[in-house]
């Protein structure tokens, strides 16, 4: 089989194309013929920063669509030929990849294969960060970083059908905020000004809840966006900053909390967790509430170009690897 793989850390170049032999399942696993691969914000942080690598070489990737190729002892309810999405600990640059069997699931009927590769990390993950850890409610105003993004997007879509009372974005240039206003947004600012202008758009009240992806100085000054009772979820440091810390005196004087969430953390500490949370995302798209835009794909070969175009925050919605050149 063919994969991608890395032996040093460094800019999109060092990802090369391999060939390998297709590994088999082991008891609880199975194994893919991998059709889509989602390429996301971790891939590239494990190519160039190392993020989540235990050992080189290394093969990225974290999502993948697919049929299963072969079922492992004891796995039930997955059988050779299934269509399925799946989420893996990496490796999922490949045309076969071993996954665990708690992280497959049946892509849902009327759910195209390319499509179904979106789904693994957004959309569990859009789904726990508007309720099960923001635990949004009606009427309440929402402020989402990276609102462009494939997050972002599935964000801005959930929070609007929970009833949010407004549904603020941040990104980076006019041609992402475009694109995110088509995704339930009702204003989207720009990075620098984010804060002053959430409290401009509430008449100094701030949001109630606030989802950021980037740490460091971002999230302190979203800290003094937050409305009273507000929330803040951070669930990553794309930033790179050291990791920002409130404490009491941030927090106890208008009731504000903050909270965290990873995907891939939920997957190693509690399986059950996230399947259940994936399998309550699914509903989303399968109901319609949720469209995952992919707005670019590359052949395998190219894995590079899609890390550009990610690596220079030219990307919006999903981006995807195909298997077939």
């Amino acid at each position: 089989m063919r994969a991608i793989e890395f032996q040093r850390y460094g800019g999109p170049e060092v990802l090369s194309l391999v060939r390998a032999e297709a590994p088999e399942p082991r008891p609880g696993q199975v194994t893919v013929e991998t059709r889509w691969a989602g390429v996301n914000y971790a891939d590239v942080k494990a190519r160039a920063d190392g993020y989540r690598v235990t050992s080189l070489p290394y093969r990225p990737g974290l999502e993948v669509s697919g049929r299963v190729r072969a079922v492992g002892e004891g796995v039930e309810g997955l059988r050779v030929g299934q269509e399925v999405a799946a989420l893996v600990d990496g490796g999922g640059y490949a045309e076969v990849v071993r996954a665990e069997a708690a992280r497959v699931f049946a892509v849902p009927d009327g759910l195209d294969l390319r499509t179904a590769a979106t789904l693994p990390t957004v959309l569990p993950t859009a789904h726990a960060l508007v309720h099960e850890v923001g635990r949004l409610r009606a009427g309440e105003s929402v402020l989402v970083h990276g609102a462009a993004g494939g997050i972002g997007t599935a964000v801005g879509q959930l929070a609007r059908a929970a009833g949010a009372g407004a549904v603020y974005g941040v990104a980076s240039s006019d041609d992402k905020a475009d694109f995110a206003l088509k995704y339930g947004y009702d204003d989207v600012f720009r990075p620098g000004t984010f804060d002053a202008d959430v409290l401009r758009a509430t008449g100094g009240r701030g949001v109630d809840l606030i989802l950021d992806p980037v740490g460091g100085d971002t999230l302190r000054r979203g800290l003094e966006a937050l409305a009273v009772f507000g929330r803040l979820v951070s669930f990553g440091n794309a930033g790179g900053a050291e990791p920002w810390r409130a404490g009491q005196a941030e927090l106890y004087a208008h009731g504000r909390s903050v909270a965290g969430f990873s995907v891939l953390a939920l997957a190693q500490s509690a399986p059950d967790a996230l399947r259940a949370l994936t399998e309550r995302a699914l509903r989303t798209v399968r109901d319609g509430t949720v469209i995952l835009p992919v707005t670019a794909e590359f052949p395998l070969s190219d894995a590079a170009g899609a890390h550009r175009l990610i690596g220079e925050r030219a990307s919006t919605g999903k981006l995807l690897l195909r298997t077939t050149d």
